[in-house]
């Protein structure tokens, strides 16, 4: 595991245990929005004429700092649902990303799409708090999981409702797909070195099976890149810092998904 992810996780394991001494599960089951009816993002994305884009809001990164620290995440989020993305996407990690205590709430009082909630998921208990909190669907990460964890936390998540995103960087984390993945997304970032590589990512899809919707993550700079990963099979394509680093998140993913239709 790199460093980073290994002191992310160190540092969420922590945080779990904190919340847990707070609020058990039974305290999270009664939660507003627990009982909710999930919307699906593999159906939105997949839906006809829909743009496959999901966009995300993130004020922050352990890497490059902030990037747009003082963004409006009500703005934010409701230009980029009349943009019309497939799915939002919302980072929920306080410590390493930025996030306010409130954006996910926020985030799910205004839209009306499927929502992902971007975190590090290390434990059962936050599969639940992610009910708790609104989401739609979950983000389970190869790098830090073990095949094992993978599946028994998808079972948690479907039982509940949620779509599962499940993210890899290499072939050898090809193993963790299992059966109740909806999507596989394909970080073209090298957690090593941090360099991206569209035709890496492109290799590894051509492994995995068509019955999954295939993401392309981190390092997507424009339509152009969209263009080629889509003529290689990609369905959907998480996009963040391309547009929270502008002025305008909202009207820059806009003009994107207006220009992919040109």
């Amino acid at each position: 595991m790199h460093d980073i992810l290994r002191t992310i996780v160190d540092q969420k394991h922590k945080e779990v245990e904190r919340l847990q001494s707070q609020y058990s599960i039974d305290d999270l089951k009664k939660a507003k929005h627990f009982h909710r009816t999930c919307y699906s993002a593999k159906a939105a994305i997949t839906t006809d004429n829909n743009s496959g884009i999901i966009s995300e809001f993130k004020r922050q990164s352990p890497k490059k700092g902030p990037i747009n620290a003082d963004a409006d995440i009500r703005y934010v989020i409701q230009s980029y649902q009349k943009a019309n993305v497939s799915v939002v996407s919302v980072l929920s990690d306080t410590h390493f990303f930025g996030a306010h205590n409130t954006d996910f709430e926020i985030a799910r009082e205004c839209l009306n799409i499927p929502l992902l909630r971007k975190d590090f998921i290390i434990s059962p208990y936050q599969i639940y708090q992610t009910k708790a909190m609104g989401a739609d669907m979950i983000l389970l990460i190869a790098a830090i999981l073990t095949p094992k964890e993978v599946l028994d936390m998808s079972r948690i998540a479907k039982d509940l409702g949620l779509e599962i995103l499940l993210e890899i960087h290499d072939e050898s984390e090809l193993e963790h797909i299992n059966p109740l993945i909806d999507l596989v997304g394909i970080n073209n970032r090298n957690l090593k070195d941090f360099y991206v590589d569209l035709n890496h990512s492109i290799r590894l899809s051509r492994q995995i099976p068509d019955r999954f919707v295939k993401v392309a993550e981190s390092g997507i700079q424009g339509e152009d890149n969209i263009r080629f990963l889509k003529s290689n099979g990609f369905q959907a394509f998480l996009i963040g810092e391309h547009f929270m680093k502008q002025e305008d998140p909202g009207k820059a993913c806009s003009e994107l998904i207006q220009n992919l239709s040109l």
